[in-house]
């Protein structure tokens, strides 16, 4: 029943791809900085080539223009939070803090498309935070892990509903090449100010250059570009909601790869039981008021 629909069973195609995504940034050995740089700068390359390929045209306003490298750098930043999450604590931990999105989506989309607030969008997400504090009070020694995790959901949640309006009207591939190409400006400018650029930070190995290669190309250019182009179908609070599956798919893959440093406490598990009910919860309840 669930995938009698393209689009949705597209999503959870892109969700399962970016289910790798904690994994790849844990096995490449450079700095959240480092990665986020090298993997926008390499997507840039591929996402480029499509263009060009597919001959699409990528005139725009100048306001769009300025919209689109701002949700750039929101993007930056969100990667920045998300990978230096998982450098600090661990991928179980950045996954079910960034189950948070679905609480900050439910309080930002409304805003932003100008619609009412869903009373139980709101409620569904405080459960989750409710999660959240529980899994603090338990893993104390992973407090900025969790920190990061969270501030990475937020900008995820905010760049996800920027795009759905911006979506209307400029393709996919367009928003993507502006986006990711703002977002490395802006990045790179900072590093630059702050000294980053230097010859430790272009040492890198050639396994680390095969994973983030692989990484950008088949765990982002792809996945971006589509996931980008469903926001015409699905709204971006179901967008959202799906990508807590990532939770799912990362946490039991970095288990059976790192067993003992994903190994987590009974209350880790308890927490995070209770947002990927909540999670389903919302999906089933959204079905059954629609078909009232």
């Amino acid at each position: 029943m669930l995938f009698k629909n393209k689009n949705l069973a597209l999503l959870h195609l892109i969700v399962f791809i970016w289910g790798w995504s904690p994994i790849l940034g844990k096995l490449i050995s450079v700095q959240a900085f480092q990665l986020v740089w090298f993997r926008m700068g390499i997507t840039i390359i591929a996402v480029t080539a499509y263009l060009i390929y597919a001959k699409i045209n990528l005139r725009i306003t100048r306001k769009d223009f300025l919209k689109l490298t701002g949700v750039g750098t929101i993007i930056a930043f969100h990667w920045f939070c998300f990978y230096n999450a998982i450098k600090i604590s661990n991928v179980s931990i950045t996954l079910v803090a960034f189950a948070t999105g679905t609480l900050f989506t439910s309080i930002i989309e409304p805003i932003l498309f100008k619609r009412k607030i869903i009373r139980y969008e709101l409620i569904f997400g405080m459960v989750i935070i409710g999660a959240i504090a529980m899994i603090f009070k338990v893993e104390t020694r992973y407090a900025w892990g969790i920190f990061f995790g969270i501030l990475a959901a937020f900008t995820s949640s905010l760049f996800t509903v920027m795009n759905g309006l911006l979506v209307r009207r400029i393709s996919s591939p367009v928003i993507t090449i502006y986006e990711l190409s703002g977002g490395f400006l802006a990045l790179s400018i900072y590093l630059f100010f702050n000294g980053n650029f230097n010859c430790n930070f272009f040492a890198i190995s050639n396994a680390d250059w095969l994973w983030l290669s692989l990484f950008s190309i088949v765990g982002t250019a792809f996945p971006f570009i589509a996931s980008v182009n469903l926001m015409k179908k699905i709204s971006p609070y179901t967008i959202t909601l799906t990508v807590n599956l990532e939770t799912i798919y990362g946490i039991i893959i970095a288990y059976f790869i790192w067993q003992k440093d994903e190994a987590m406490t009974p209350g880790f598990y308890l927490g995070t039981l209770i947002i990927l009910a909540t999670i389903f919860g919302n999906s089933i309840l959204k079905q059954y008021l629609k078909k009232q």
